[in-house]
């Protein structure tokens, strides 16, 4: 199929390698447009609009919401070019950027797919991400073709469902890998052997396993989920669950620790959380 990518950062420019192998036609956009030209696969646009012109499907994988708000609805925005195209908006920027651009995209004769995922760079080279979809069925049957080579397809209801349920699942590991922090330095303070803690910490939780150099070795790149991330993450959440009157003191407390590691460590891998207990060396006497 003819796709076009709206942002080829970290995962956007995994999906656009993984879905040019798979045989796609692909064209690119990204604010920096050298990005797009260094991945070397499909044409690469001057604007958000000219990369959507003539596209079966058109996937945005970007920041936040205010960067989605510009791709779509700037002055060079993909939703000028909407006629018959699936866009299918993969991004971690909550549930009301998606109501927006539904109706939008809608009334200008496209369909919209709300469709964020689950998974790291690893599981799109895989495809194997998983992949929360929410929107009409018709368009889901749209983008199908395209989605299946990026992983498996769930369906989780109508606009806004995905975003909220994705942040659900973040707000799960960003609070399990705090949790790992914590618990892989008492437990190493305490004189256990850190790869026995780590062991045991990972047998519950097998999510830790992707990051163990950032828990027991405190290396924290390569970054596939960048700190601050995470912390934009967990805003988004808390903001969507105050609104529905959840109570979520561990979430709360999660986004305070991850926000005082991000002073220092914001643009290292998630793990960095773990740099609030690195002990320091004792002062020369």
């Amino acid at each position: 199929m003819r796709v076009a990518i709206l942002g080829t950062g970290k995962m956007g420019g995994a999906m656009a390698r993984r879905l040019a192998s798979a045989g796609h036609d692909l064209t690119l956009w990204n604010r920096t447009r050298g990005r797009a030209e260094a991945l070397g696969v499909g044409r690469v646009a001057a604007s958000p609009a000219d990369a959507a012109q003539g596209a079966d499907v058109v996937i945005s994988i970007l920041t936040d919401a205010n960067a989605v708000r510009g791709a779509y609805l700037g002055a060079d925005g993909a939703a000028k070019a909407a006629k018959r195209q699936v866009f299918v908006e993969m991004s971690t920027a909550g549930p009301d950027i998606a109501k927006e651009l539904a109706p939008l995209i809608e009334k200008a004769g496209a369909q919209f797919v709300e469709a964020p995922v689950l998974g790291s760079i690893g599981a799109v080279e895989a495809g194997t991400l998983v992949i929360f979809v929410a929107g009409r069925e018709a368009a889901i049957e749209g983008a199908r073709p395209v989605l299946k080579d990026l992983g498996e397809v769930r369906r989780v209801g109508d606009i806004g469902s995905a975003a909220s349920l994705k942040l659900v699942a973040n707000s799960m590991l960003a609070g399990v890998s705090a949790l790992a922090a914590e618990l892989q330095a008492a437990g190493t303070g305490a004189g256990l052997n850190p790869e026995d803690v780590f062991w045991v910490l990972s047998r519950i939780a097998p999510v830790l396993n992707a990051r163990k150099a950032g828990f027991v070795e405190h290396r924290y790149e390569p970054v596939n989920f960048a700190l601050r991330d995470a912390v934009k993450d967990l805003r988004l959440a808390l903001d969507l669950y105050e609104r529905a009157g959840a109570t979520t003191p561990i979430t709360k407390a999660a986004r305070e620790l991850y926000e005082r590691a991000a002073k220092t460590a914001g643009d290292l891998d998630m793990s960095a959380i773990a740099t609030l207990y690195e002990r320091k060396p004792a002062p020369a006497k």
